[in-house]
């Protein structure tokens, strides 16, 4: 698929040829920007790649919101972004401290359309132009960028779940400087590209469609502990991984269409991990939540007929009441009768969960807390050792 063939509410494919997700981190949008004032801000964030040496990349970025965040005060799966400028943004040599500084004389100017900087437009997408980069092995790459805003109010969207990687921002524009100086470690404010692509012919392309099970949440910075990442490295780098998770987000989201549809449209196989926040925060019925997972079904087959498409049982989430029981009735019907379009069926739930009758919890090793039943790392290393033998 290329730019030309594929095209809907403003986004650009991502399927260009020859790219893949250079990274297992999940850059997806569940909050967007809302500032008094106009800001010009500096973001830099160290990355984990799934490849060293010759690095040739591409970066592709929505400017929307993916993923609702908590009741949608704030932000709305599928809300445009504002208008904004890209500054400058640069790709360089991280190293292995991250410091908040990166490798001297190793950054490479990111460019669109050979121009350095970029205005954004509000809800639409665009590519970067090819970038290079020489990244020793066991080297972070280091994304930095310069965003200004050009009004008051909502900009540019970006991840607000707990960070998984290291990152720092600054005011104003600090994009160009090695150093770490005037910057301070970013909480809560993970503003990164939504595609970070390096040019490799891979088997696969595989998408990971999930929420904060999907994304990582709750596991420890920049340790690459959940399970969509250490199953990613059990495929290796012959299978491309793009991890598409979003904390808070569900399975109405996508079934809407808009952004966070589009992009899992891009996978040759695309697993789906979703449900828990349909049925806990979105207080919908069994019923509803299945319904939606047949339209996305339905609609990831459309765009693709030869789409392979995985679906998991819901999580287990420690529901007790009218909530464990939607979540009975949802895996029951997942297991015994899948949505049509489901090629296979992975019981994520079986891996996780206490023995029956208490099956809708989790197992109290696997949490991330006393009260915290998001699974931690030793429930990432559980799910990808049983996945990859199911695989």
């Amino acid at each position: 698929m290329n730019n030309n063939q594929h095209k809907e509410a403003g986004l650009e494919s991502v399927g260009q040829s020859g790219y893949t997700s250079a990274t297992v981190v999940s850059t997806a949008a569940n909050f967007i920007m809302n500032k008094k004032e106009p800001i010009t801000h500096t973001f830099r964030t160290y990355i984990k790649v799934r490849a060293h040496g010759k690095l040739d990349l591409k970066l592709w970025h929505s400017n929307a919101v993916d993923s609702t965040w908590d009741m949608g005060q704030e932000a709305v799966g599928g809300e445009p972004g504002g208008i904004w400028e890209i500054v400058e943004a640069y790709i360089a040599d991280g190293g292995t401290e991250l410091d908040g500084s990166i490798i001297e004389d190793t950054q490479a100017a990111v460019t669109f359309g050979g121009h350095v900087s970029r205005t954004v437009a509000a809800g639409k997408s665009f590519w970067s132009d090819e970038v290079h980069l020489e990244l020793p092995d066991g080297h972070y790459l280091a994304f930095t960028w310069t965003l200004r805003t050009l009004a008051p109010g909502k900009s540019f969207p970006y991840n607000v779940e707990g960070m998984l990687v290291t990152a720092y921002d600054a005011p104003g524009s600090l994009a160009a400087q090695e150093s770490a100086e005037f910057f301070k470690p970013s909480e809560n404010l993970l503003v990164l590209p939504s595609f970070i692509g390096y040019k490799k012919n891979v088997q696969k392309k595989l998408v990971f469609l999930g929420d904060s099970i999907t994304q990582g949440v709750r596991t420890f910075k920049d340790a690459y502990e959940y399970w969509s990442a250490l199953i990613a490295d059990g495929l290796g780098s012959d299978y491309g991984v793009w991890n598409i998770g979003s904390g808070w987000g569900r399975a109405y989201d996508v079934a809407a269409g808009g952004p966070w549809l589009h992009k899992a449209k891009q996978g040759d196989e695309v697993m789906i991990v979703l449900g828990v926040n349909d049925l806990d925060i979105g207080q919908r019925s069994a019923e509803e939540l299945l319904r939606d997972l047949m339209v996305i079904i339905s609609e990831l087959r459309s765009a693709n007929p030869e789409v392979s498409i995985l679906l998991t049982t819901v999580p287990p989430f420690n529901f007790e009441g009218d909530k464990e029981q939607a979540w009975r009735e949802v895996n029951t019907s997942i297991l015994t009768s899948p949505p049509v379009g489901v090629n296979r069926v992975f019981d994520i739930a079986r891996v996780l969960s206490m023995p029956a009758p208490y099956e809708h919890r989790i197992r109290s090793e696997y949490m991330s807390g006393t009260d915290d039943p998001h699974p931690n790392g030793a429930a990432g290393q559980r799910i990808a050792k049983e996945f990859l033998e199911w695989y």
